[in-house]
């Protein structure tokens, strides 16, 4: 049973940016709801409240839509239920139309997912798997910087999965394309939903095996070896990279 089905958590969508007050989702009647928005789609449960996939009218201001990371700091069972609402919508930007047929497709009326209006092909959301690593070498951990990180922020390496690639293969190829470094005693460490715009992120450790920092610098920037007490800015709180670095800093490398 939910506590309070006259309440839901509200993820209003608007051009791939969520409505928040207060840095918070709202915690409204749903009947609020209508006023700013037009669909509306239960898309799971936090606290025993509904959470509410909704999506903006075109005439709401866009002044209270926010990125989806002022969210990392909130519970993670309701960051990724935030995530699957901006998953959903940008399902309904992308897949407009029938990847078999061409014809017009729309959201279906039970079922997240679009329906070809013509063949009545079913599409479900699109996800796109990401390996995330960090890599160990004795006390130290391999950080990188990237071009569109503007703060001087580091963090560890990460890349998307290719066709016919298994998620170590994926871990040792892009640690090796990207810094010159190859690696072993790939583990497996967790994972986070990411809606930026669509990716799974999969979280590995590794030992470093050998090589010299050999940066990409089409990916980087910069890439270093940084131990706990000489470490660069790092990404924020709640993100599955932070996790990495913290977890990889704090367990002795025998326990690898």
């Amino acid at each position: 049973m939910l506590k309070n089905e006259n309440l839901a958590y509200c993820c209003i969508i608007q051009n791939g940016k969520i409505w928040l007050e207060n840095k918070a989702l709202p915690l409204r009647d749903p009947a609020w709801c209508g006023e700013h928005a037009l669909s509306c789609r239960v898309i799971g449960a936090f606290n025993e409240y509904p959470v509410y996939w909704l999506e903006a009218k075109a005439d709401v201001p866009a002044d209270n839509f926010y990125s989806l990371r002022e969210l990392l700091n909130v519970d993670p069972m309701l960051f990724n239920l935030a995530g699957r609402a901006l998953q959903l919508s940008y399902m309904l930007s992308q897949q407009g139309f029938c990847g078999c047929c061409g014809s017009k497709a729309e959201l279906h009326s039970d079922q997240l997912a679009m329906q070809c209006q013509g063949c009545g092909a079913m599409d479900y959301p699109r996800v796109s798997p990401c390996i995330i690593v960090a890599v160990r070498k004795e006390n130290q951990i391999l950080l990188a910087q990237h071009p569109r990180h503007k703060t001087g922020m580091y963090t560890v390496i990460a890349g998307f999965v290719e066709t016919g690639e298994t998620l170590e293969q994926c871990v040792a190829r892009e640690v090796l394309e990207e810094t010159g470094i190859r690696v072993k005693n790939i583990q497996y460490f967790g994972s986070q939903p990411w809606a930026f715009p669509s990716n799974l992120m999969m979280g590995f450790i590794a030992d470093y095996a050998g090589g010299e920092i050999k940066p990409d610098y089409e990916e980087l920037t910069d890439a270093i070896w940084a131990d706990a007490e000489h470490l660069p800015p790092l990404p924020p709180q709640g993100t599955i990279a932070r996790r990495l670095i913290e977890h990889t800093l704090s367990v002795p490398a025998t326990n690898l």
